[in-house]
């Protein structure tokens, strides 16, 4: 199974979500910015990483996860993804993760600010902070992607 976290620009939510999915990060107690920091690609993309799907780790149950930067394609991206994978008669291989709905308008600005402006002093702050208040949400997110690969699995 193949699971791909995406989100506006691949550096914050579906990094921290697949960490999370992964066990790079504790999944029950808030991250300290110094150990989201630490995650790979986190707030670390720039322009010529949009819409490259970017390899994260294997999970325990041998899932491949992902990271993928699309701007505002919202869930169209998705529907790119699973209709390639239908043409190519893998779709019960793939999951494909919008993780624009949890992230709040503090990762949004915070950011904007970090990785468009260059700002990483200034937007580092407000994006760790609205990391912090978005986690256990993109915890419920994982854990409901790591259901649904269970249930493919063993749909199949």
């Amino acid at each position: 199974m193949k699971i791909i976290y995406h989100c506006f620009g691949g550096s914050h939510s579906s990094v921290l979500a697949s960490a999370i999915h992964l066990g790079l990060i504790d999944k029950s107690r808030l991250p300290t910015m110094e150990e989201m920091m630490a995650i790979p690609y986190y707030d670390k993309t720039s322009d010529a990483d949009f819409g490259s799907i970017r390899f994260m780790g294997i999970d325990e149950f041998k899932n491949e996860i992902y990271v993928l930067g699309k701007k505002s394609m919202g869930n169209r991206y998705s529907n790119i993804l699973l209709g390639i994978a239908d043409i190519l008669g893998v779709s019960d291989k793939l999951i494909s993760v919008n993780c624009m709905n949890q992230v709040n308008w503090s990762m949004k600005i915070g950011g904007f600010t970090s990785r468009r402006m260059g700002l990483e002093w200034l937007g580092r702050p407000v994006l760790g902070s609205g990391s912090r208040d978005a986690f256990f949400n993109l915890v419920n997110l994982v854990e409901y992607t790591r259901l649904q690969s269970m249930k493919k699995v063993q749909g199949s």
